[in-house]
């Protein structure tokens, strides 16, 4: 292979009475062939003999999960899949693939990225988000007394180094982080850095594998909620730090990916949260969105009232983006929203259907129920579901859907993170079933309920795992590209 691309590398002719420039061309040839990583590697074609076009038609069939591979062949190769111009040619014949990013906080709430290709299970880590580092930090000690009177310039460059270490450092998300993604890209929103909220955002480009920092919200927010619509992310809520403590947000506010610019939306009206029958609940209870879930083309945002460690369903709001307005929840889908631990409710979208996790009173197992909405009532479609997570983690489980078809992301009894995929039967959503669980490989879930009929019985069926140590989980997301 070396001597066929050191033959299409060589852009100089030889001749016999120019020994010199003979020479020095073999050089050339040598060093494209060998070692690929001088300036003249960018006359090289990415596969020899080949058009570099035809090159990137074979690239943009290859699965994702080669693409760690190939961006160590060479700079060509890693330049080559970290382009927008394969991913675009991947979207166009059809190739893109699903993969579930999900998020772990560890020891000292460090945060760290998993991405899991569900066609061969493999995990990847993804690079840690940026951590501030600055030079005046390790020259600190360096600076006396004499440095304090030295020329202005000094002076001027110190306190300069003191205020962009405190703006910098208050950016990082510890904490109350929402997370997002639109376009093909990671987001990271907000939380809570050295007990005050923060507004920065972080993005992770797949195809570039690193993090950027992007427009700040117009607000700083911790533990909002977030969605998409028309290829904008909405962020909605969350609270804020006052002088009284943490104070929910009514407030909402979308970012354009395309222009890297946020916009505000109208405010939450809390409807049902002003109809307390006295001044002193109005007071005492807050009202705080607990989730969000795009269903049909709205946010669709349920709600409760609270004053730790207290919680009470409200109901909730729905946003249409094309009249720019909110409106009451439906009282069927928002007071029977099932909630899970810190009133927070925990749904997701497959395939049109709204799917929502209720851990129910049991602390062995829980339901999936989905949204009718023609009758405007939750149904339970799925009787049982393995729970082994039983610590007070802040998200003992996640949902998640790709593949057209719903996942639950949990702990299995030796502590490693499981992605499980239910294969759902076909049943109607109007139908009242209350089907029972077993997870393929593994003993059945249902021996404490009757047995249900084979057409009803749910499998679960093990996609992946992982031993991601004593590091919680926090949240997912499913980028396709």
């Amino acid at each position: 292979m070396g001597s066929v691309m050191s033959l299409s590398c060589s852009k100089r002719k030889a001749t016999s009475q120019d020994v010199e420039s003979s020479n020095e061309s073999r050089k050339r040839r040598k060093t494209c062939s060998e070692t690929d990583d001088d300036a003249d590697d960018e006359y090289c074609r990415l596969i020899p003999s080949l058009p570099d076009e035809l090159s990137i038609q074979i690239l943009a069939r290859l699965p994702r999960i080669c693409y760690s591979s190939v961006r160590l062949v060479s700079r060509r190769w890693r330049s080559a899949v970290s382009t927008s111009e394969v991913y675009s040619l991947r979207k166009e014949l059809g190739r893109t693939e699903e993969w579930l990013y999900v998020l772990t906080k560890g020891q000292e709430d460090k945060l760290l990225w998993y991405a899991l290709d569900p066609v061969s299970t493999i995990w990847q880590r993804l690079p840690p988000m940026p951590v501030v580092v600055y030079e005046e930090e390790s020259r600190k000690s360096s600076y006396g007394l004499w440095d304090m009177v030295s020329p202005s310039f000094r002076v001027t460059e110190f306190v300069r180094s003191l205020f962009a270490r405190k703006d910098s450092s208050e950016q990082m998300p510890f904490c109350g982080c929402a997370i997002g993604a639109v376009d093909g890209c990671l987001y990271v929103l907000g939380g809570l850095s050295r007990s005050q909220t923060v507004s920065c955002v972080w993005r992770f480009d797949p195809i570039f594998n690193s993090w950027s920092e992007v427009s700040s919200m117009l607000a700083s927010r911790a533990y909002s909620k977030t969605g998409v619509l028309n290829k904008k992310l909405y962020v909605v809520g969350g609270v804020d730090r006052g002088r009284g403590g943490l104070s929910p947000l009514q407030s909402a506010e979308v970012y354009d990916p395309s222009t890297d610019a946020w916009s505000e939306v109208p405010s939450m009206p809390f409807s049902k949260a002003q109809v307390l029958p006295n001044a002193f609940l109005a007071d005492l209870l807050k009202p705080i969105a607990t989730g969000m879930t795009c269903y049909n083309g709205r946010l669709c945002v349920p709600q409760s009232l609270y004053s730790w460690p207290f919680f009470v369903d409200v109901g909730g709001e729905v946003y249409d983006p094309e009249t720019n307005l909110w409106v009451e929840m439906p009282s069927g889908m928002g007071e029977g929203w099932p909630a899970r631990q810190a009133g927070t409710k925990l749904s997701v979208v497959v395939d049109g259907e709204l799917y929502a996790f209720d851990p129910s009173s049991s602390m062995e197992n829980g339901k999936i129920k989905v949204y009718d909405q023609k009758e405007d009532t939750w149904k339970v479609v799925i009787g049982e579901v393995p729970i082994y997570d039983l610590t007070d983690s802040e998200s003992p489980y996640l949902l998640a859907g790709f593949h057209g078809k719903l996942h639950f992301i949990t702990r299995d009894p030796n502590r490693n993170v499981t992605v499980l995929r239910a294969d759902v039967p076909n049943i109607p959503v109007s139908s009242p079933s209350s089907s029972s669980s077993s997870v393929s490989g593994s003993r059945s879930l249902s021996e404490k309920a009757n047995a249900p009929d084979k057409s009803d019985t749910v499998i679960w069926k093990l996609i992946a795992t992982k031993d991601f140590g004593a590091a919680e989980l926090v949240s997912c997301q499913v980028i396709d590209i």
